[in-house]
């Protein structure tokens, strides 16, 4: 059901509780807000329930490289530092509000997902798993609708890594929170075409000629050329992301979108595309710079 206060002016946080803030305006009343500041002090200065759509990806504590966060502390002092902004989250997310966690491991540490998923619950219910797949290979044999003359076919990016004993990981986990696990959602916001068109006559309901995409979606990368230009930060996702997050839960009713870890900006991207309201929190000097000249190129401001 469409939220009648998403057109109006967002209720929430005074501007000038923090420093370092840039604002874009967007139309119908609606702007794109990054803080640099830390989230977790920063979501405590909002008032609960004002947000209605969460989607992040915090630093995973896998040894990467940033600025201004150390992602080598111990894995207790990591879970107590996600279980301080969880409470965060779960403060501030509406009752019918959704919350998209990005997060993976590496093959040396593949629990990381699931401890923070174990922190997690205790907030808030998972209602979905989502796969994001970064790389797929697919045999042609496999591909029903067409021939690939006889060639295996191969999408997307992955990290290659040197190893015998594992593979190359080519896949992230987006776990889906919400208050309750009753939350509707928009499903075919982000559908996709029947391929056997005999199926829009056959299937009640599927007079449009879309279904529901379901819970593993294909985004890859776009590809870079210069790593410290195109992509400079340790661990970024696209802009498709967040795009089909705050899609599938429904654009009409999302009053403010939040991202806690804004890093390079790609959820202020994907808003300010959708003419959502969002506020963004990014600690780092640099990285909350870049996702405003980011947010600005894109606006032409």
């Amino acid at each position: 059901m469409a939220n009648p206060e998403a057109t109006s002016a967002p209720a929430w946080a005074e501007l000038p509780l923090f420093r370092g803030v840039t604002v874009f305006e967007l139309p119908k009343h609606r702007r794109i807000t990054i803080v640099r500041h830390d989230c977790i002090q920063g979501m405590k200065r909002l008032e609960p329930r004002s947000v209605d759509l969460v989607v992040t990806s915090p630093p995973y504590n896998l040894g990467k490289v940033y600025t201004s966060y150390d992602d080598t502390i111990p894995r207790s002092r990591y879970l107590a530092w996600v279980a301080e902004w969880a409470d965060g989250v779960a403060r501030v997310l509406s009752e019918d509000g959704s919350f998209f966690l990005n997060i993976g491991g590496k093959p040396k540490d593949p629990w990381v997902p699931f401890d923070v998923l174990a922190v997690s619950r205790q907030k808030l219910r998972l209602q979905n798993v989502i796969h994001w797949v970064k790389s797929i290979a697919i045999e042609p044999e496999d591909l029903s609708w067409a021939s690939r003359n006889g060639e295996t076919a191969s999408f997307g990016h992955y990290q290659p890594i040197n190893s015998r004993r594992f593979l190359n990981q080519a896949h992230e986990y987006v776990f889906h929170f919400t208050h309750g696990g009753h939350v509707d959602l928009d499903r075919l916001g982000i559908g996709v075409p029947y391929q056997d068109k005999s199926n829009v006559s056959r299937w009640k309901g599927a007079g449009n000629d879309l279904h529901c995409r379901g819970n593993t979606w294909f985004i890859p990368y776009e590809t870079i050329h210069k790593r410290n230009k195109d992509r400079p930060h340790p661990a970024t996702f696209p802009v498709k992301l967040p795009e089909l997050c705050m899609r599938v839960h429904g654009i009409e009713r999302i009053r403010l979108a939040m991202d806690p870890f804004l890093g390079l900006g790609s959820s202020a991207e994907a808003a300010a595309n959708l003419g959502v309201s969002f506020l963004g929190f990014e600690i780092d000097p640099e990285y909350a710079r870049e996702s405003c000249l980011r947010v600005q190129g894109m606006l032409g401001t």
